[in-house]
């Protein structure tokens, strides 16, 4: 039954709390506590209780293994049933819900990120949603109830809100469905809107910046890029909701403009050239003194010198660079990426069309970890109503 099911989540989930903050783990929970501290060394309950929660669930130890991987492991009286239940935890739904109806022990969620309504629950009872009403907002994570289908768990802090507060919801919802889009994509459907929207945008970038490759200095990346968004912007009135409102929009904005200011993120912000690709499968992205790796595939002379070399190394190493700009410029240059590349690994017999692949996916596994995903967000129709200031 669904009540025993969600009585024993109660009892696992507390041993579970209890061995994540066992000494075992000490090194690796104390410092992500300590860092949310800040200088100050506060921090109220509820982020401590939610950065515990991710910590259990999702932090990857240093084998990739997580805290409810090992528990399960060590647990060797565990049924199949309970082993799935805690397996199936690892993959939380983070979000920002809408209170749909009170069903009984249960409430009906609709989550303004992926736009999906999930039965909820939680395994202290009815009395955890006390207070909470239709129309009203919690901030919370969500954990299947595994093997029942539909069903959720209330998992780590939740926060109320009532309605009043549906502006500030919406706000924060957009913030982080823009910052976080893995969120918002667990919604196959928001996936393809995903991806036809990125088409059109990149179309229309191509269109207006005549390629989707650029090399720039960082203040005429920015003049370029704030040029385009005014275009787009202007293009499409109906789809801003509010416009006329004037004053600064969250995140930056001029005064008296209904656009936000692009910045370069801080990295590309202070190089000496600008990289900027918008590319089919991984979007918009800037990389920082792409001018200067550029020099160096079409100058193989050019790899005998310390700082192209150690330019290529980092683009190699670093986890925020993808491998596209390192595909872009072996195809732009198929007669000198060879060379480039002996003399960086220092393998003779090294050569792109053979070894490439290979090398970027042992250098960046994470990439290739999961399937693509649209570089931009969708905004659910819930969330775009709550955004114009609307209701239903």
């Amino acid at each position: 039954m669904l009540a025993d099911l969600v009585e024993r989540s109660a009892e696992l989930k507390g041993e579970l709390v209890a061995f994540g903050q066992s000494a075992r783990f000490d090194r690796w929970l104390t410092p992500l506590l300590l860092e949310a501290a800040g200088p100050g060394r506060e921090l109220d309950e509820t982020e401590a209780i939610r950065i515990i929660d991710r910590f259990l669930l999702r932090y990857r130890l240093p084998d990739g293994s997580t805290v409810v991987d090992r528990f399960v492991t060590g647990r060797r009286d565990l049924t199949e049933a309970e082993r799935e239940l805690l397996l199936g935890w690892r993959d939380p739904v983070e979000g920002i819900f809408e209170v749909r109806r009170k069903d009984e022990d249960a409430v009906v969620l609709l989550n303004l990120l992926d736009d999906l309504e999930y039965r909820t629950y939680s395994n202290v009872g009815r009395a955890a949603f006390r207070g909470v009403s239709k129309g009203g907002f919690l901030l919370t994570c969500l954990v299947p109830l595994l093997p029942a289908g539909g069903a959720w768990l209330v998992s780590g802090a939740m926060e109320h809100y009532p309605r009043a507060y549906a502006a500030e919801i919406a706000e924060a919802a957009l913030r982080l469905a823009v910052s976080e889009p893995r969120l918002v994509f667990r919604n196959p459907e928001k996936v393809e809107q995903g991806w036809q929207q990125m088409r059109e945008d990149r179309a229309a970038f191509v269109e207006f910046c005549g390629g989707d490759e650029l090399v720039l200095s960082p203040a005429a990346a920015e003049e370029l890029l704030n040029a385009y968004y005014r275009h787009r912007w202007e293009a499409a009135p109906a789809a801003r909701p509010g416009r006329g409102r004037g004053g600064r929009l969250p995140g930056g904005g001029l005064p008296g403009a209904d656009f936000p200011v692009f910045e370069l993120p801080p990295g590309p912000a202070a190089a000496n050239t600008v990289g900027v690709i918008y590319d089919e499968v991984d979007g918009l992205n800037f990389y920082a003194d792409y001018g200067m790796l550029r020099d160096l595939f079409a100058d193989p002379h050019l790899t005998g010198r310390r700082k192209h070399q150690d330019l290529l190394r980092v683009y190699l190493r670093e986890e925020s660079i993808a491998p596209l700009p390192i595909r872009r410029l072996a195809a732009a240059h198929p007669g000198t990426a060879d060379t480039v590349f002996r003399k960086l690994l220092r393998q003779p017999g090294f050569t792109w069309a053979e070894h490439g692949e290979e090398l970027l996916r042992r250098r960046k596994p994470w990439y290739y970890a999961d399937e693509p995903r649209p570089g931009v967000s969708v905004i659910g129709e819930r969330l775009g109503e709550l955004a114009a200031g609307g209701r239903r």
